[in-house]
Protein backbone atom coordinates (compact mmCIF):
# COMPACT_ATOMS: atom_id res chain seq x y z
CA UNK A 1 0.00 0.00 0.00
CA UNK A 2 1.71 3.70 -0.80
CA UNK A 3 1.83 6.35 1.56
CA UNK A 4 -1.00 8.26 -0.08
CA UNK A 5 -3.42 5.39 -0.15
CA UNK A 6 -2.85 4.57 3.41
CA UNK A 7 -4.02 9.00 3.61
CA UNK A 8 -7.07 8.23 2.06
CA UNK A 9 -8.35 5.53 4.33
CA UNK A 10 -6.95 7.42 7.25
CA UNK A 11 -9.48 10.25 6.26
CA UNK A 12 -12.07 8.06 5.60
CA UNK A 13 -12.02 6.61 9.03
CA UNK A 14 -12.12 9.79 10.39
CA UNK A 15 -15.33 11.18 8.15
CA UNK A 16 -17.20 8.07 9.44
CA UNK A 17 -16.75 8.39 12.90
CA UNK A 18 -14.62 5.57 13.36
CA UNK A 19 -12.65 6.06 16.29
CA UNK A 20 -8.63 7.40 15.83
CA UNK A 21 -8.18 7.92 19.69
CA UNK A 22 -7.62 11.46 18.94
CA UNK A 23 -5.05 10.83 16.95
CA UNK A 24 -4.07 13.39 13.78
CA UNK A 25 -3.68 12.80 10.49
CA UNK A 26 -0.12 11.70 10.36
CA UNK A 27 -0.07 9.27 13.04
CA UNK A 28 -3.19 7.38 11.73
CA UNK A 29 -1.70 7.68 7.89
CA UNK A 30 1.47 5.86 9.39
CA UNK A 31 -1.33 3.37 10.82
CA UNK A 32 -2.19 2.11 7.68
CA UNK A 33 0.87 2.39 5.83
CA UNK A 34 2.79 -0.01 8.38
CA UNK A 35 -0.32 -2.47 8.75
CA UNK A 36 -3.24 -1.85 5.89
CA UNK A 37 -6.06 -4.27 8.51
CA UNK A 38 -7.71 -1.90 10.95
CA UNK A 39 -8.38 -5.07 12.81
CA UNK A 40 -4.55 -4.74 13.86
CA UNK A 41 -4.63 -1.88 14.86
CA UNK A 42 -4.98 -0.66 18.84
CA UNK A 43 -4.46 -3.66 20.39
CA UNK A 44 -5.01 -4.04 23.70
CA UNK A 45 -1.79 -5.90 25.24
CA UNK A 46 -1.61 -6.12 29.09
CA UNK A 47 -3.34 -2.30 30.57
CA UNK A 48 -1.62 -0.44 27.69
CA UNK A 49 -2.68 -0.21 24.20
CA UNK A 50 -0.64 -0.77 21.01
CA UNK A 51 -1.21 0.59 17.89
CA UNK A 52 -0.37 -2.10 15.68
CA UNK A 53 0.01 -6.16 16.98
CA UNK A 54 0.68 -8.29 14.45
CA UNK A 55 2.63 -11.59 12.96
CA UNK A 56 5.67 -8.93 13.13
CA UNK A 57 5.05 -7.71 16.74
CA UNK A 58 4.05 -4.77 18.43
CA UNK A 59 4.48 -0.90 16.38
CA UNK A 60 4.35 2.18 18.04
CA UNK A 61 4.23 5.40 16.35
CA UNK A 62 5.74 8.18 18.16
CA UNK A 63 6.29 11.66 16.94
CA UNK A 64 8.24 13.45 20.12
CA UNK A 65 7.86 13.05 23.85
CA UNK A 66 9.05 9.40 23.88
CA UNK A 67 9.82 9.74 27.80
CA UNK A 68 6.32 9.17 27.72
CA UNK A 69 6.73 6.17 26.30
CA UNK A 70 9.22 4.19 28.87
CA UNK A 71 6.89 2.05 30.75
CA UNK A 72 4.74 0.86 27.74
CA UNK A 73 7.67 0.07 26.09
CA UNK A 74 8.48 -1.64 29.01
CA UNK A 75 5.79 -4.08 29.26
CA UNK A 76 5.58 -4.46 25.68
CA UNK A 77 9.55 -5.37 25.35
CA UNK A 78 9.15 -8.41 27.86
CA UNK A 79 6.63 -9.93 25.36
CA UNK A 80 8.91 -9.72 21.73
CA UNK A 81 10.03 -7.77 19.40
CA UNK A 82 8.80 -4.43 19.27
CA UNK A 83 9.16 -1.09 16.57
CA UNK A 84 9.23 2.36 17.38
CA UNK A 85 8.43 4.70 14.16
CA UNK A 86 9.69 8.01 14.13
CA UNK A 87 8.82 10.29 11.02
CA UNK A 88 11.17 13.01 10.60
CA UNK A 89 9.74 16.14 8.03
CA UNK A 90 13.04 15.56 6.02
CA UNK A 91 10.94 18.04 3.13
CA UNK A 92 8.14 20.61 4.29
CA UNK A 93 5.48 22.36 2.59
CA UNK A 94 3.92 24.70 5.30
CA UNK A 95 0.95 26.71 5.45
CA UNK A 96 -0.72 29.43 7.38
CA UNK A 97 -4.41 29.81 8.80
CA UNK A 98 -5.93 32.61 10.80
CA UNK A 99 -7.25 31.12 14.01
CA UNK A 100 -10.26 33.97 13.62
CA UNK A 101 -11.11 33.76 10.05
CA UNK A 102 -9.74 30.26 8.73
CA UNK A 103 -8.02 32.51 5.83
CA UNK A 104 -4.97 30.24 4.79
CA UNK A 105 -2.08 31.50 3.62
CA UNK A 106 -0.48 30.32 -0.03
CA UNK A 107 2.05 27.09 0.37
CA UNK A 108 5.79 27.95 0.53
CA UNK A 109 8.56 25.41 1.32
CA UNK A 110 10.35 25.00 4.12
CA UNK A 111 14.12 25.52 4.27
CA UNK A 112 14.59 23.41 6.89
CA UNK A 113 15.64 20.00 6.24
CA UNK A 114 16.13 17.49 8.67
CA UNK A 115 17.38 13.83 8.52
CA UNK A 116 17.58 10.79 11.05
CA UNK A 117 19.78 12.67 13.29
CA UNK A 118 16.68 13.76 14.23
CA UNK A 119 15.63 11.44 16.51
CA UNK A 120 18.53 11.35 19.06
CA UNK A 121 16.85 14.12 20.92
CA UNK A 122 14.02 11.97 21.66
CA UNK A 123 16.12 8.58 22.07
CA UNK A 124 17.56 10.00 25.11
CA UNK A 125 14.90 9.69 26.80
CA UNK A 126 14.44 5.98 26.50
CA UNK A 127 18.49 5.43 26.31
CA UNK A 128 17.98 2.79 29.25
CA UNK A 129 15.83 0.43 26.65
CA UNK A 130 17.96 1.05 23.82
CA UNK A 131 20.32 -1.83 24.45
CA UNK A 132 17.16 -4.19 24.45
CA UNK A 133 17.80 -6.71 21.14
CA UNK A 134 13.42 -6.64 21.01
CA UNK A 135 13.52 -3.00 20.21
CA UNK A 136 13.80 -1.37 16.81
CA UNK A 137 13.95 1.95 15.79
CA UNK A 138 12.73 2.85 12.53
CA UNK A 139 13.35 6.25 11.18
CA UNK A 140 10.76 7.81 8.11
CA UNK A 141 12.36 10.39 6.40
CA UNK A 142 8.86 11.93 4.55
CA UNK A 143 7.86 15.21 2.51
CA UNK A 144 5.23 17.00 4.32
CA UNK A 145 2.53 19.31 4.30
CA UNK A 146 2.27 21.66 7.85
CA UNK A 147 -0.56 23.72 8.58
CA UNK A 148 0.13 25.91 11.51
CA UNK A 149 -2.43 28.65 13.17
CA UNK A 150 -1.47 31.97 13.15
CA UNK A 151 -1.15 32.54 16.83
CA UNK A 152 1.93 32.84 18.13
CA UNK A 153 3.76 35.70 20.14
CA UNK A 154 6.13 37.52 17.59
CA UNK A 155 4.99 40.36 15.93
CA UNK A 156 3.91 38.18 12.76
CA UNK A 157 2.04 35.52 15.22
CA UNK A 158 4.28 32.61 13.87
CA UNK A 159 6.93 32.33 16.62
CA UNK A 160 5.48 30.37 19.23
CA UNK A 161 2.57 29.30 16.88
CA UNK A 162 0.61 25.81 17.59
CA UNK A 163 0.88 23.01 14.80
CA UNK A 164 -2.66 22.57 13.36
CA UNK A 165 -2.17 19.29 11.58
CA UNK A 166 1.02 17.32 9.52
CA UNK A 167 0.04 15.20 6.43
CA UNK A 168 2.44 13.10 4.92
CA UNK A 169 2.87 13.16 0.98
CA UNK A 170 5.42 11.08 0.14
CA UNK A 171 8.09 8.45 1.68
CA UNK A 172 11.76 9.51 0.71
CA UNK A 173 13.92 6.69 2.80
CA UNK A 174 13.98 5.21 6.01
CA UNK A 175 16.76 4.43 8.66
CA UNK A 176 16.29 1.48 11.22
CA UNK A 177 18.83 0.80 13.86
CA UNK A 178 18.44 -0.86 17.07
CA UNK A 179 19.82 -3.00 20.02
CA UNK A 180 23.29 -0.87 20.10
CA UNK A 181 23.88 -1.96 16.43
CA UNK A 182 23.20 0.19 13.75
CA UNK A 183 23.31 3.82 15.64
CA UNK A 184 26.22 5.01 13.57
CA UNK A 185 23.63 5.49 10.80
CA UNK A 186 22.16 8.59 12.66
CA UNK A 187 25.82 10.18 12.24
CA UNK A 188 25.34 12.73 9.33
CA UNK A 189 27.53 12.55 6.31
CA UNK A 190 30.69 14.67 5.68
CA UNK A 191 31.86 15.08 9.64
CA UNK A 192 35.43 15.52 9.99
CA UNK A 193 37.45 12.91 11.60
CA UNK A 194 37.21 14.67 14.31
CA UNK A 195 34.49 17.33 15.26
CA UNK A 196 32.79 19.39 17.82
CA UNK A 197 29.20 19.57 19.02
CA UNK A 198 28.45 22.96 16.59
CA UNK A 199 29.92 21.16 13.43
CA UNK A 200 27.63 17.90 14.25
CA UNK A 201 24.97 20.47 14.74
CA UNK A 202 25.36 22.16 11.07
CA UNK A 203 26.38 18.11 10.04
CA UNK A 204 22.88 17.18 10.77
CA UNK A 205 20.51 20.25 11.16
CA UNK A 206 20.08 20.13 14.73
CA UNK A 207 20.03 23.45 17.43
CA UNK A 208 23.19 22.91 19.91
CA UNK A 209 21.20 21.74 22.43
CA UNK A 210 20.16 18.91 20.77
CA UNK A 211 23.06 18.10 19.09
CA UNK A 212 25.06 18.15 22.38
CA UNK A 213 22.22 15.97 24.29
CA UNK A 214 22.35 13.32 20.65
CA UNK A 215 26.60 13.05 21.15
CA UNK A 216 26.19 12.51 24.83
CA UNK A 217 23.55 9.48 23.46
CA UNK A 218 26.29 8.59 20.83
CA UNK A 219 28.46 8.47 23.26
CA UNK A 220 27.02 6.08 25.76
CA UNK A 221 26.27 3.63 23.00
CA UNK A 222 29.38 3.78 21.79
CA UNK A 223 29.29 5.19 18.69
CA UNK A 224 31.69 8.07 19.52
CA UNK A 225 34.71 8.75 21.48
CA UNK A 226 35.22 11.76 23.31
CA UNK A 227 38.71 12.25 22.81
CA UNK A 228 39.48 15.84 24.74
CA UNK A 229 38.97 19.41 24.65
CA UNK A 230 39.19 21.82 21.64
CA UNK A 231 38.81 25.31 23.63
CA UNK A 232 35.70 24.76 25.63
CA UNK A 233 34.24 22.40 23.25
CA UNK A 234 34.43 18.45 23.09
CA UNK A 235 36.43 17.11 19.87
CA UNK A 236 34.69 13.90 18.96
CA UNK A 237 35.53 10.71 16.15
CA UNK A 238 33.39 8.21 14.96
CA UNK A 239 34.48 4.75 16.33
CA UNK A 240 34.75 2.03 13.56
CA UNK A 241 31.91 0.10 13.72
CA UNK A 242 30.71 -3.33 11.79
CA UNK A 243 29.29 -2.24 8.38
CA UNK A 244 25.58 -2.08 8.30
CA UNK A 245 23.02 -1.13 5.50
CA UNK A 246 22.71 2.94 6.34
CA UNK A 247 19.82 4.07 4.51
CA UNK A 248 17.06 2.74 2.07
CA UNK A 249 15.93 5.00 -0.26
CA UNK A 250 12.17 4.68 -2.24
CA UNK A 251 12.20 5.03 -5.79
Amino acid sequence: MTLQESLELAQKESAGGVGTLGERTLHAALKYYLQPDPAFHEIKVGRWVADIQDSWGITEIQTRQFGRLQAKLEAFLALGPVTVVYPVAAQKRLCWMDPETGETSPWHRSPKKKGPADVLYELYAIRDLLGNPNLSIRILLLEMEEIRYLNGWSHDRKRGSTRMDRVPVSLLGEVTVGAKVGYEALLPAGLPEEFTSKEFAKGAALSLPSAQRGLLLLHQLGVVDRLGKQGRSYLYRAVEQPKTPREEIVE
